[in-house]
């Protein structure tokens, strides 16, 4: 919101009231015709005072001011100096005035909840001095709603890689939120939101990403009502670079996964799925992120003591409910289940060495994989994957997906 200084507002005020009574005057004298100035005055303000006026973005008083926008203009003259500290610290917020004088902006996005204060000075091209100050507090964490989302700025990811948002609020307004983000792809493939319940929302293409392209997301949610008394904080624009397509198959039933790139077989790697206990869910998953070694706990995921295992090398999200392709090196040397049977417990297993240094069948995929290809599996006794378990949207039909849109 961007508001004029109160002070400056009523100085102006003041000098119009003395126009119109000097042109009241005038006008019942009769006017005067010999050119010289009556004393009255009728020009713009006085002599004294500036004609330059100053607008900060955040209203002195004000409680939920953005994080985003606070800002500090100028009309007819230019600014001279803007300070701006966090209240009570006197933490001095870094800005710059910009070229042209016109305009001054914090270098650092503001925190949520946070009071401010800006004192702006400015002179008109007369030299005369204008000033204006506001103390203003930013909107609080509660009244406010922000989402984290994936992928980041500047990636490149594989062609399943859905744009993912999750909010920290629940959002009542989805129609407001979702009209507020938009993401387009060089392609000019359609891209549609779909909400997972009321704090998740994806968006993806009718089909996978097309190879090379570049994908852009504008975040324009600042002041956005998302629920009664909730506004969103995010201004920004992402971007990201959708690498080479690369789709690998596990076979529950041969035990094998075929690597294909671009259309093209890299590969056919033997695999342990999920045993006849513990089976793989079947379906399109999406890697969601990379280990080159992680802690898996069985009790974290249901299956209280079974498991334990400090340092699972080369380890590959596709599920949050901990579905994960990785390498093994625990298994039975004497009878190495790899292109054989399934022995995990739900996972997808690939020959490896403890310490993730061999020259394995495991390291070979996670040094080919990005984040954002999809592995698809297929023949295992278990069910289909959930769309929301994890970044598996792709198991959704169309005209179901696009029906989940609020716009």
């Amino acid at each position: 919101m961007t508001t004029p200084d109160i002070a400056a507002r009523r100085v102006l005020g003041a000098c119009a009231a003395l126009m119109v009574g000097a042109l009241t005057l005038t006008a019942c004298g009769g006017g005067s015709d010999d050119g010289h100035d009556d004393g009255k005055g009728s020009g713009k303000g006085s002599s004294t005072t500036s004609s330059a006026e100053i607008a900060i973005s955040a209203k002195d008083g004000s409680t939920g001011a953005s994080i985003n926008a606070t800002g500090v203009k100028v009309s007819d003259g230019r600014l001279t100096d803007v300070k701006m500290t966090v209240a009570g610290s006197g933490r001095t917020v870094p800005g710059a005035i910009s070229t042209d004088g016109g305009s001054w902006k914090p270098k650092e996005r503001l925190e949520r909840g946070t009071k401010y204060e800006i004192a702006a000075t400015a002179k008109d091209t007369r030299g005369r001095t204008a000033a204006a100050n506001s103390i203003f507090t930013t909107v609080s964490t509660s009244n406010s709603f922000i989402g984290t989302y994936t992928p980041d700025d500047g990636t490149t990811v594989g062609v399943g890689m859905p744009v993912s948002f999750t909010f920290d609020k629940a959002i009542t307004d989805k129609k407001a939120v979702q009209s507020h983000i938009t993401v387009n792809s060089s392609s000019g493939r359609q891209v549609v939101g779909h909400w997972f319940g009321n704090q998740r929302l994806d968006f993806r293409p009718q089909e996978y990403w097309k190879a090379g392209s570049k994908v852009t997301m504008k975040v324009d949610l600042d002041g956005v009502e998302g629920a009664k008394g909730v506004y969103g904080v995010q201004k920004k624009n992402v971007s990201f670079t959708v690498g080479r397509s690369q789709v690998s198959t596990v076979d529950a039933h041969t035990q094998t996964m075929t690597v294909v790139r671009d259309g093209h077989t890299l590969k056919s790697v033997p695999i342990s799925a999920g045993s006849a206990q513990h089976t793989t869910y079947n379906g399109q998953m999406v890697v969601s992120e990379k280990f080159v070694q992680t802690r898996m706990n069985g009790s974290t995921v249901g299956f209280g003591g079974e498991y334990d295992i400090a340092d699972v090398p080369h380890a590959m999200r596709l599920t949050s409910s901990g579905t994960f392709i990785h390498g093994n090196y625990w298994y039975n040397r004497g009878n190495p289940p790899f292109g054989r049977e399934g022995t995990s417990h739900g996972c997808v297993g690939l020959a490896d060495v403890q310490g993730a240094q061999g020259a394995t069948s495991a390291k070979w995929f996670y040094d080919n994989t990005l984040v954002g290809d999809v592995v698809i599996v297929k023949n295992s006794p278990d069910s289909t994957v959930a769309p929301d378990n994890g970044l598996n949207g792709w198991n959704m039909s169309w005209s179901a997906w696009t029906a989940g849109s609020a716009v």
